[in-house]
């Protein structure tokens, strides 16, 4: 068993990462229905929840079927994350987590996400008054280091345990990588291995598959995987792994038949959330991979992307069901 903090996990859970406009309440669902043992919302800025921005605010919703559930935070400014923790709070989520690991230059520059691995002083002293503030478990994600030559994430590590962080997650890149080349997951079975370290540790990037999966937890020992990408317009991404896990098998893919009524209930549930619009653009995104691999799909894919009504959007799936319904996935 795995616990961050009091918070009870299975042994070697599988979290879903925190995404931009990925990791929203209705694919959240879709994930812990599919086996996800933790989920994360988007990351959220400090500065726009205290200026109560409306983008910010929606983020927090959460629902009670996704526990355990982590909201995640991040920026640069003491006073500002104080203030976020104690609007998070009201949202009462399990978990509150904090990016320390987003390497995009608007979040890098001003100091935020993978920007404070250039000061992890600062790093270690916005954890430790976000520990005092709250009763709730503090866990925090963050990168390798800022580039090769800076990579101290052991005792990084050590330091952010030390004043109280309850699990770590970490990204196998340094934020000079961005998210080129191959995650190394090297120094994050250093800091596993760390006999210093009580707190779990959890690996992320590069989590493409099943076996690398069971690499992750065989060879290099981590306490669980924490994955993006792979779970896109895949939840089934995580039933994959522990059946995998269980009798070293692969799971058959999804049908055609499920993958249309996943898209389909997932595109509902977006627009009950955020209303027709914005539920059918940010749905557009996992398109790609809820139909990966049928041949000859451009077409339908690239009507399914460009449909601007609820309606339209679902007669592409019905026509998806009419022509490749029998489609084998090899």
């Amino acid at each position: 068993m795995v616990k961050i903090d009091n918070i009870e996990l299975p042994d070697f859970p599988l979290l879903l990462a925190p995404m931009e406009d990925v990791s929203d309440p209705p694919f959240r669902a879709l994930c812990k229905e599919q086996g996800a043992d933790v989920v994360y919302t988007e990351f959220i800025s400090s500065e726009g929840l205290i200026r109560d921005a409306a983008k910010s605010t929606m983020k927090l919703d959460i629902y009670e079927k996704e526990r355990p559930v982590g909201i995640q935070i991040f920026g640069a400014n003491l006073n500002s994350m104080l203030q976020t923790i104690d609007i998070v709070e009201k949202s009462n989520p399990d978990i509150i987590d904090i990016n320390f690991g987003c390497p995009v230059k608007k979040v890098v520059s001003k100091g935020a996400g993978a920007g404070i691995l250039k000061d992890i002083d600062l790093m270690v002293k916005l954890t430790d008054a976000m520990v005092k503030r709250t009763k709730l478990p503090i866990t925090v994600k963050t990168r390798l280091g800022w580039d090769h030559d800076s990579i101290k994430i052991v005792e990084v590590a050590e330091r952010l345990q030390d004043v109280g962080c309850k699990a770590i997650s970490i990204h196998g890149r340094t934020r000079a990588q961005m998210y080129k080349g191959d995650a190394d997951w090297k120094p994050i079975a250093e800091v596993k291995n760390n006999p210093r370290m009580h707190i779990p540790v959890f690996g992320n990037g590069d989590i493409s598959s099943p076996e690398k999966a069971m690499k992750m937890r065989d060879q290099y020992g981590l306490d669980g995987a924490m994955i993006g990408r792979a779970t896109i317009g895949y939840p089934w991404f995580f039933k994959e792994v522990k059946h995998y896990f269980k009798t070293g098998q692969h799971l058959p893919p999804p049908t055609i038949a499920e993958r249309v009524e996943m898209a389909r209930r997932h595109l509902q549930m977006a627009i009950d959330w955020k209303g027709e619009r914005l539920g059918i653009v940010e749905t557009r995104r996992h398109y790609t991979n809820y139909f990966k691999g049928i041949p000859h799909f451009k077409e339908y894919r690239l009507k399914m992307v460009t449909t601007d009504d609820a309606l339209g959007v679902f007669e592409v799936f019905d026509s998806v069901i009419e022509k490749f319904g029998d489609y084998q996935f090899s």
